[in-house]
């Protein structure tokens, strides 16, 4: 059976490489002193803080070098660390360490007043950077019995999009067969180093790049606010091998001062989840021998369920590429068929990526199950190659004139219009159709809407084409980087 305690492997084969630095700090920790202050901070939870086996621990922080002393002694004890996003208000934050109960409520100090806010009276706290400070004289002094690949590592809220967010049981089976698909795709191996610019509560920021690295002995760089610039200089100056990031991330990276001068001899490619790049962008970063690997994933299959090669990054412009190694894919209409080429249907999953449900909601849970067969809500088509593409999410599409309207395929379109930055599409009231479309798009200047909306006939259907455009000089982000959908009106 495959251990779940990663740095106690990596303490013998590599113990002196280091594993996690942070780039405003100098503080880095090898693989021996994550595995040893793993130890000691396993051995405090359990007798100062009777932290035991299946307890939560929520964690308010950007990611730091004490997160992964924490995350150590999770792999050795077998508690489920809760990060929590730290852009919520206070009552957000309080339903969801009330859903999950945890035994312990860790904060950064610079979140000591919202962790305060939030927290309720009973529940014990302390601030996460007590545990940075622990040690041991390299000894292996926790007694207990590691956990078993089918506990729970994490629990990770959803957004919560629609209704409350549910959490999302991630298992350290998960996350062990989710870093295999990876490195298989990916090429991963110990002497690969990125920068991490996504935060924790997000499952891109553990388990795109950073579990699947220090799975494979790899180096992480911590940069806990993206800045374009700094960014730049980091991959730059720490020869990052491959590099995670939002197709936002991509668009403020290329518009930096820095760009035309930056080299990234080192920097294989990037790793683009969310919405499809534009071809000119993808174009830009080729230029500077920097390739875009776009792909697909989700909090509840491990994150990493599919991967487009960079080669076909611009034949196949919006496609997710093809399934990851360990994962079956399906895509199901309506009618309990399985679509053909060009067919639309949802996608469903299977593998040993796939969470076993959501934290205490058992109803949630079997909504999304077939079988064993994990239901997206994402609808995909394929070409006659075999390629993936996603349409939309079921919620989004609306029905105008009694045809159906995926808006994730009239935005594909219009962000191909070369002044379109940005663009997103909702359904909107309409007297006649019941539903329209309705486009709202980043520029540096308001288009001339004869000339857009005769862009958008060119190829689209007429009964997509949007009724009415909005010009924005920037549009809403979610706190994943992922236009906000919601937050337009």
């Amino acid at each position: 059976m495959p251990t779940v305690d990663w740095f106690k492997k990596w303490n013998v084969y590599s113990p002196h490489k280091v594993a996690i630095s942070c780039s405003n700090s100098k503080t880095e920790l090898s693989y021996q002193q994550l595995h040893f202050k793993g130890e000691a901070l396993a051995l405090e939870l359990s007798e100062n803080w009777n932290i035991q086996k299946g307890d939560r621990i929520a964690v308010l922080a950007e990611f730091t070098p004490g997160y992964f002393t924490l995350f150590a002694a999770m792999q050795k004890m077998g508690f489920i660390l809760v990060p929590l996003n730290y852009r919520l208000a206070a009552p957000e934050i309080t339903y969801q360490l009330e859903d999950c109960q945890p035994s312990l409520f860790l904060y950064q100090e610079k979140f000591a007043n919202l962790a305060q806010k939030a927290a309720p009276q009973a529940l014990k706290t302390q601030a996460l950077e007590t545990i940075e400070e622990v040690e041991n004289g390299g000894q292996e002094i926790y007694p207990g019995e590691a956990p078993q690949l089918e506990d729970p590592a994490f629990i990770l809220y959803t957004s919560g999009s629609t209704g409350f967010p549910k959490g999302v049981l991630y298992t350290h089976k998960m996350m062990f067969w989710n870093s295999v698909n990876t490195a298989l795709r990916l090429n991963i191996t110990a002497q690969d180093h990125t920068v991490m610019v996504m935060p924790p509560f997000h499952t891109g920021g553990w388990n795109v790049l950073t579990t699947p690295f220090l799975h494979f002995g790899a180096s992480v760089c911590l940069q806990p606010k993206f800045e374009p610039e700094e960014t730049l200089q980091l991959l730059a100056e720490q020869r990052a091998t491959l590099f995670m990031a939002v197709p936002t991330m991509v668009g403020m990276l290329a518009d930096s001062t820095l760009f035309m001068h930056i080299q990234l001899p080192h920097l294989r490619y990037f790793i683009v989840g969310g919405e499809a790049l534009p071809i000119p962008l993808i174009e830009k970063w080729a230029q500077k021998k920097v390739y875009i690997r776009q792909g697909y994933g989700l909090t509840e299959v491990g994150t990493n369920v599919t991967s487009l090669a960079a080669v076909d990054a611009i034949r196949k412009q919006g496609s997710i590429g093809f399934p990851n190694f360990y994962i079956d894919a399906k895509l199901m209409k309506e009618d309990g068929q399985e679509a053909q080429a060009d067919e639309i249907g949802e996608l469903w999953l299977r593998g040993p990526v796939v969470t076993p449900g959501y934290w205490q909601n058992p109803e949630a849970t079997a909504k999304s199950f077939s079988g064993d067969w994990f239901k997206t809500g994402d609808l995909l088509k394929q070409d006659e190659e075999g390629y993936l593409y996603v349409v939309d999410r079921i919620k989004n599409m609306f029905i105008s004139g009694g045809e159906n309207v995926f808006p994730a395929e009239v935005e594909r379109h219009l962000i191909t219009h070369p002044a379109v930055k940005e663009v997103a599409v909702v359904g909107v009231s309409d007297e006649k159709w019941g539903e329209v479309g309705k486009a709202f798009y980043a520029a540096q200047e308001p288009l001339d809407l004869a000339d857009l909306k005769s862009f958008a006939q060119e190829g689209l259907a007429k009964f997509k084409v949007p009724k009415y455009f909005e010009h924005r000089l920037v549009l809403p982000k979610t706190d994943s980087g992922k236009i906000n959908k919601k937050a337009l009106t």
